[in-house]
């Protein structure tokens, strides 16, 4: 069966910068590239897109919510290459297990998983 899926779309100040910071630093690949406008990478199931804005106020009001069993590995790996931004993975109040990433730019990326997934 072919589900639909949501991939999120996020503000890139510079895009060459953006593909540096996924690649070198998240593990992702770099799967498309159109000029120095619109970036797309992927990591397993996970893809991203980023299309270019100068407008400074754009990314630290961005976000996307990654969720899946193998968060606590991601964390581990980030945490091993010390990952800027990075925060501790904690159960939150509201029952998900967390870490957040913000980007370069701003961007805050979410993990989470439920806690029995672990």
């Amino acid at each position: 069966m072919d589900y639909a899926v949501a991939i999120p779309i996020l503000p890139s100040l510079n895009i060459a910068r953006t593909k540096e910071f996924y690649v070198n630093q998240l593990g992702f690949e770099a799967v498309f590239q159109q000029a120095e406008s619109f970036l797309i990478v992927k990591r397993d199931q996970i893809e991203l897109h980023f299309w270019l804005t100068d407008d400074k106020g754009l990314p630290p009001v961005s976000s996307c919510y990654i969720r899946g069993g193998q968060i606590a590995i991601l964390h581990d790996e980030y945490a091993s290459k010390d990952v800027p931004n990075l925060s501790r993975f904690e159960e939150r109040p509201w029952g998900m297990k967390e870490f957040y990433v913000h980007d370069l730019d701003g961007n805050l990326l979410r993990f989470g998983m439920i806690p029995e997934e672990a």
